[in-house]
């Protein structure tokens, strides 16, 4: 019983009593005693009252609420009490505390079976609870004996087996970490042998199992230290980097790219590409200059070191500065093609990388991503090197001031600038217009000093030449001249003369751009180291090709002499014994004639020292024309001022003669006049002459201008047995002539390199001047032809003839025959001249038809002094004129005879009507009033009446009138 109210305690429950004994006071209800209960069970039983009754209980003593009943009672008690009322409200009270009662002893009784059985069951429980407590007793006992037994052995060794597991993996641990304690000494070793992608495989490697090993508080140390290393090495990975930007190494540019993308900093690796390419242009030009300007500054204390690129450049000397040109463009073309051997590479890595993973998608992704943008930086990456590689040589190009060069030397950076100039347009495709530009400046400023120069030379040469023939060989040319090899090589205006020497060596690299020639090895910008000495073989001794030939030359003109004059005609017909009219033989029968004044037989040119001087001036500014374009309009305009300057001063040396100017005979064309005068206003200082008074032009305008040249007290034109001159005449305008030739052969080149706005003025140089140079034989030649001829003579001889005869004479007058041998004499003193100067045909021709034509006007002058003829007189003037032709012919193989008309004309004028000589006034203006009136007072009393005459007369006078 104990044991059940025990467990009873345990589970928290209570016997009846207990609860009655916890009711709260309204549930304390007074259990009625015994007779109490008897009296109940004694009263009447009225369920339905009894019910009525307990209904009639307040709510408030059944609710669970404890309150005092006492102090309810009491307030709800009026404030008068009555006795009786207080009585029968106790009596109802009491009423219901019976009823109550009777009711909680009714349950009581009702429920007395059910806790009877439930305390049995209660009991039985106690009993099986003592058994099951001998059973635990038992089986704990049995278990003591099985753990000792068996259980403790078996689970120490799985405890210890569990125990090695953990220490095996702590060792591999441990000896992880003894590793990658250890890592930072192969890591230094890889670095040391440039294999940044194994060091930083490596290093990640080790990052991944720091983080694995992350617990232990060792690791925490360690992985701050992979973290320096790796740093440390992308620091050394970006100096790899930067050596790449001189001397590109496929191999190692191929580590250093697979090292970024392991990375992943593909696009960092090409920012910084580019920062070190810049980086390297700068110092690479600053090292070069300040070598030199170190080197020739020699231990001057100035701290170079210090300076502004740009004010480095200015302490470049003359003597250093090409060599230094050189080494700096050598420098910068080993940048531009690393960095462009680096485009190669990346173009040959997406090439490949495209082809190996065609469908792997989710790689491409980021691939293309990278590859676009290295592309894009590389493609913008060159035009921003290519102009910093100008901005670093206009700084030095401009640095030093190049007025006082040499010309070889200049031509030298023309030439290395040039070069630049072709790497940049196959570099960036750039046009180079900052290196245009500086380079212009440069070469403008040179140039106006240089020609300026050349032109004060070319008047100190025309003042001290003596006009001798310089011997060159039969077969010059200029491309012979050591300043035209440059068009034989390449006949291109837009390559360097030198890019020129390397393609004529080698015409398979032709098409071979630079960075195909010189990719791998080599300099474009290689300047060689012993410069081959240009031999030019132009000239020939003695001024013929050989002594023999010399020796043949007069043995020609002495065998000449004892040929008979009839064997000496063109050609003679054996039947008729005429010469013919034309003949299909007559132009190689008249060559032989021609050669009678060509002293070499191969009409070797005819040149002056001078001449050849300006031919080379013209082949350097050609020169200096085609490496640089831009200036090309100045240079030309130089080399027309060098042709003009020649030929002004061949005119006023030789051809300038008011006297023989004012013949009336048009020696000077309208075109040539004009040239003439335009040469003596634009490039002639007339004020250093004194000609003029006065400031009439600017002092920059004279800068511009050269006086005017004086013949050299040396060349002798008054002598008569020289012919007035006549050798020096003939080399000074057929050197001309000469010089003009070779400007047309070099029309087209300079064409080519004209700007196409200044053509016209190229074209109009060649219309109106150079195609002039043949035109001044006229005026020249025409003063030895006045003078070798002594046509007053001639004249006096005539007016001695008596020409009013009333019969025909068979015998001409002696006049012809003086004035045929003064040909005669003149034939022979050509031929005295042609065996020191050679006379070309053209200038015989115009030699000869001066001299004609001033005798057939001669002959006019003197038929109109006659003041009375007659027919007979008429016919001898014909007869006259007929013989001195025929024997002229003899002379001279020209064809026809000049003004052989004009002579005519006038003698047959003699027997013209009046109307007829009216009308031959008005349309013969060539002859003077003088001989117009002289024809017409000739005739009066003949055939012309006084009232005709004076008609006549008048006519005359009206066609002279507008010439007053």
């Amino acid at each position: 019983m104990q044991k059940i109210k025990s467990l009873m305690a345990r589970q928290g429950l209570k016997s009846p009593q207990e609860s009655m004994a916890d009711l709260s006071p309204v549930e304390n209800l007074r259990i009625p005693s015994k007779e109490e209960l008897r009296e109940v069970r004694e009263q009447p039983i009225d369920p339905q009252a009894e019910q009525e009754m307990i209904d009639s209980i307040e709510e408030l003593y059944y609710s669970n609420d404890s309150f005092d009943m006492v102090q309810h009672e009491l307030e709800k008690l009026p404030p008068e009490l009555n006795l009786q009322e207080l009585e029968e409200y106790r009596d109802k009270l009491k009423k219901q505390q019976a009823s109550v009662s009777k009711k909680v002893a009714d349950l009581i009784l009702e429920k007395q079976p059910a806790y009877v059985k439930e305390l049995e069951r209660v009991t039985s429980l106690q009993t099986n609870l003592q058994l099951a407590a001998v059973i635990c007793t038992n089986a704990r006992r049995q278990l003591s004996v099985s753990k000792e037994e068996f259980t403790e052995a078996s689970l120490g060794l799985l405890a210890n087996q569990r125990r090695r597991q953990l220490l095996t993996g702590l060792l591999k641990s441990l000896r992880t970490i003894k590793t990658l304690q250890r890592t930072d000494v192969r890591l230094s070793e890889m670095l040391e042998e440039e294999d940044y992608p194994g060091a930083i495989q490596l290093c990640l490697e080790c990052q991944k199992a720091a983080s694995t090993f992350k617990h232990y508080s060792c690791i925490s140390e360690l992985n701050s230290k992979l973290q320096d290393t790796l740093e440390q090495i992308e620091e050394q990975l970006d100096v790899a980097l930067s050596k790449t930007c001189k001397n590109f190494d496929v191999s190692h540019y191929t580590k250093v790219q697979l090292a970024y993308t392991l990375l992943g900093k593909t696009q960092t690796a090409m920012d910084q590409l580019h920062m070190h390419f810049t980086q390297a242009i700068h110092n690479t030009v600053f090292q070069v200059v300040l070598g030199y300007v170190e080197l020739c500054a020699g231990n001057a204390d100035t701290k170079f070191q210090k300076m502004q690129y740009k004010d480095l450049c200015t302490h470049i000397t003359m003597d250093s500065y090409i060599p230094c040109l050189t080494d700096l463009c050598k420098a910068l073309w080993e940048v531009m093609v690393s960095y462009h051997r680096t485009m190669q590479w990346h173009e040959e890595h997406d090439k490949q990388d495209t082809s190996h993973t065609p469908g792997d998608a989710a790689e491409s992704d980021e691939s293309v991503v990278d590859r676009s943008y290295v592309k894009k930086k590389l493609e913008h990456g060159l035009t921003r090197i290519w102009q910093d590689v100008q901005l670093k040589v206009k700084a030095y190009i401009l640095g030093t001031d190049m007025s006082n060069f040499k010309y070889d030397d200049f031509i030298v950076v023309l030439d290395v600038i040039s070069r630049l100039m072709q790497v940049g347009e196959e570099f960036c495709s750039s046009k180079s217009e900052v290196l245009q530009e500086s380079i212009k400046r440069q070469s403008v400023n040179y140039f106006k000093n240089y020609h300026r120069a050349r032109l004060e030379e070319l008047r100190m040469f025309l003042e001290n030449e003596t006009w001798e023939l310089c011997p060159v060989k039969s077969n010059f040319n200029i491309s012979q001249l050591h300043e035209f090899k440059f068009m034989g090589q390449c006949r291109s205006p837009s390559v360097s003369p030198s890019r020129q020497a390397v393609s004529s060596s080698s015409p398979a690299q032709d098409e071979l751009s630079l960075f195909q020639q010189f990719l791998q090895e080599g300099n474009p910008f290689e300047l060689p180291t012993e410069k081959e000495e240009e031999t030019e073989d132009v000239l020939a001794s003695n001024g013929y090709e050989s002594d023999e030939l010399e020796k043949n030359v007069y043995q020609d003109y002495d065998s000449d002499s004892d040929v008979p004059e009839e064997l000496k005609q063109d050609y003679v017909d054996e039947q008729t014994g005429d010469a013919p009219l034309k003949s299909a033989s007559r132009e190689t029968i008249r060559s032989k004639k021609r050669s009678d004044y060509n002293l070499n037989k191969a009409n070797a040119p005819i040149l002056t020292n001078t001449t050849l001087n300006v031919i080379r001036l013209v082949g350097k500014y050609m020169q200096m024309m085609s490496i640089l374009k831009p200036i090309a309009f100045d240079v030309i305009h130089c080399v027309s001022q060098l042709f003009d300057y020649y030929l002004y001063a061949v005119y006023t040396f030789f051809g300038r003669n008011d006297m023989y100017e004012s013949s009336g005979l048009g020696l000077i064309s309208s075109r040539l006049r004009t040239t003439l005068n335009r040469i003596q206003e634009n490039l002639i200082d007339m004020e250093a002459l004194g000609e003029t008074s006065g400031v009439h032009g600017a002092a920059e305008d004279r800068k511009e201008k050269v006086p005017s040249p004086h013949l050299s007290q040396m060349v002798v034109l008054t002598n008569s047995g020289t012919l007035y001159g006549l050798a020096q005449r003939v080399v000074a305008t057929e050197s001309l002539v000469f010089l003009a030739e070779q400007f047309e052969s070099l029309q087209f080149h300079l064409d080519t390199m004209m700007p196409a706005a200044k053509k016209p003025f190229l074209q109009q140089f060649y219309s109106q001047t150079v195609s002039t140079a043949s035109e001044l034989r006229k005026p020249i030649y025409w003063i030895v032809a006045a003078k070798a001829i002594d046509y007053e003579q001639m004249l006096l001889l005539m007016a001695g003839v008596k020409w009013d005869i009333r019969e025909i004479m068979s015998q001409h007058n002696v006049y012809v025959d003086v004035l045929l041998k003064e040909f005669e004499q003149f034939n022979k003193r050509l031929e005295d001249v042609s065996r020191h100067v050679r006379i070309p045909l053209p200038v015989s021709n115009v030699l000869w038809e001066h001299c004609i034509r001033l005798a057939n006007r001669t002959l006019v002058e003197g038929y109109a002094n006659v003041k009375k003829c007659s027919n007979e007189g008429r016919a001898l003037m014909q007869l006259d004129f007929q013989q001195f032709l025929m024997k002229l012919e003899k002379l001279t193989d020209l064809r026809p005879i000049p003004d052989k008309e004009f002579v005519e004309t006038y003698i047959k004028a003699y027997y013209l009507t009046e109307n007829d000589m009216e009308q031959f006034i008005k349309n013969h203006r060539e002859y003077s009033m003088k001989q117009l009136a002289n024809l017409v007072n000739v005739c009066l009393g003949s055939h012309i009446n006084k009232k005709a005459r004076q008609k006549l007369l008048a006519a005359i006078d009206d066609i002279d009138r507008p010439k007053r």
